[in-house]
């Protein structure tokens, strides 16, 4: 059974998708990976402490991090409960994509 290729380059650091996205259709939100981690959800504390941190790492997303899964992840995407998990499966298909 062939699994439906994932554009890796539309990944958010937290494991997100911004395409077809209301607010970046809207053009409230540009999108995590366009607007460097500046986005409207994070206007008062600034940058996406994620997005911050994936690209201190220099990763596309958390789960291909060498630190993942860090002690701060579930605080940071405290809107997933299950984002090790969600994670762990976008890294597991970015994995086979690349072989």
């Amino acid at each position: 059974m062939n699994k439906k290729k994932i554009d890796f380059t539309t990944i958010t650091a937290c494991g997100e998708c911004c395409t077809g996205c209301p607010q970046k259709i809207n053009g409230i939100c540009k999108g995590c990976i366009e607007a460097d981690g500046y986005v409207p959800e994070w206007a008062e504390s600034g940058r996406c402490k994620v997005h911050a941190c994936a690209g201190n790492h220099n990763v596309q997303f958390c789960g291909i991090c060498d630190a993942f899964p860090c002690e701060q992840l579930t605080s940071i995407i405290h809107w997933n409960p299950n984002i090790v998990e969600h994670l762990s499966v976008l890294a597991k298909q970015y994995q086979e994509q690349q072989n």
